[in-house]
């Protein structure tokens, strides 16, 4: 390792480099080759996972602990019309100091504000531990080959993480007013009723499945799952798609489909859901007569990281630049912090979120030099606080 320090990076120029590769999942577009060719000229040991064809990397850079961890993703969704945008959605154009393109709030500009962070913490001189990145293209999809498969594979060989930001953009309406602490769970659900196709005026010699999974449907969205969990809102399900095949008037489909999705709190588990949602299966199966199948996904139970010291670091840390202490939230979707958190005490901090899979997607580009200051005193608190 050189004795000179590393290049400084600009977290804009950065950010406006990663945007102008479209990686839409699953394509990638080099934004990894980029990354890759960074850390490495910070000093960083690169290692990239492929599996399935969905591009990752783990990087490391020391050997002690405490061992910090960033995660993101590269992907992104889909664009939406490109002509609606005020400008061209990967061409990241600078209008009036508003950074505007696909992946500015979620997450190319974390990612960027991070990078330029651990230049400017080496720079200053070596860290009291090791820093790490784990960075995936499969977060926006499936989330199947991603983050879940790097830790997997991580807790297999005995690496250890001690802490770990994701830099979800987390902020809710001003940069460093939420950190998110936890995450419910996700659970999705295919339900087919198979009935039997016959002629309606004929109803004796068919077996309509529509009215079967009409009521199936009807019992789970009127179950009250619970009032909630400590620090976490009630768990929901709701329906998403219901679908019949049958374009004619005057015949009973021989199937009905229906998807639903439930994001749970600590109440539950998904195993324990997908137990329920086969009980309920199960009898209106036997009321009705008709065979009834179910698939399910869970991509992962509720978690909560309990207030400590690594929690608390990020906090002071962000009120020490911000000016104001960033609320600690289970709300919004799901992330591949529900992965990480097997490893290590996990949670987000990132840009505003309030443009993020938007046409316009966008982001003042004085926040990412503020988030990258954000990020840098974050590096220095929890290395103080978990030596």
């Amino acid at each position: 390792m050189s004795d000179a320090p590393p290049a400084l990076i600009d977290p804009v120029d950065l950010t406006r480099d990663l945007i102008r590769r479209p990686s839409v999942t699953p394509v990638d577009a080099g934004t990894m080759d980029m990354i890759e060719s960074l850390l490495t000229g910070l000093g960083f040991h690169c290692r990239r996972m492929a599996f399935e064809g969905v591009e990752n990397l783990y990087a490391r850079r020391g050997t002690a602990s405490p061992n910090l961890c960033f995660a993101g993703h590269t992907d992104v969704v889909p664009t939406g019309t490109a002509a609606a945008w005020t400008a061209a959605p990967f061409d990241a154009e600078v209008h009036d100091g508003i950074l505007y393109g696909r992946g500015a709030v979620d997450m190319k500009g974390g990612i960027a504000a991070w990078i330029a962070a651990v230049s400017r913490v080496l720079a200053e001189g070596e860290p009291a531990g090791s820093l790490s990145f784990l960075i995936t293209g499969d977060e926006e999809g499936p989330a199947l080959h991603g983050t879940k498969r790097v830790v997997q594979t991580l807790m297999a060989e005995g690496e250890s993480l001690d802490a770990c930001v994701v830099g979800e953009p987390s902020s809710s309406m001003h940069l460093g007013d939420m950190i998110k602490i936890g995450r419910r769970g996700s659970l999705n659900s295919w339900i087919t009723v198979h009935g039997k196709q016959g002629h309606v005026a004929y109803p004796e010699r068919a077996a309509n499945p529509a009215p079967v999974l009409a009521r199936l449907l009807t019992q789970l969205n009127d179950h009250v799952l619970d009032e909630g969990y400590p620090e976490f809102s009630p768990s929901n399900l709701e329906i998403t798609n219901i679908s019949i095949d049958n374009d004619a008037s005057n015949v009973i489909p021989a199937e009905a489909r229906a998807r639903l999705n439930i994001r749970f709190n600590p109440t539950h588990t998904g195993d324990e859901l997908i137990a329920w949602l086969n009980v309920q299966a199960g009898l209106a199966q036997v009321a009705s007569g008709q065979r009834i199948e179910l698939e399910h996904l869970c991509s992962g139970d509720a978690f909560l990281t309990e207030p400590g010291p690594f929690i608390n670091a990020v906090q002071d840390a962000v009120e020490a630049v911000c000016g104001h202490r960033p609320a600690a939230s289970t709300v919004g979707g799901t992330s591949d912090a529900r992965f990480i958190r097997a490893m290590c005490p996990v949670l987000e901090l990132g840009l505003v979120g309030q443009t993020m899979h938007q046409i316009d997607e966008r982001v003042p580009v004085a926040e990412i030099e503020t988030l990258t200051e954000v990020y840098q005193r974050v590096i220095s608190t929890v290395f103080e606080r978990l030596r």
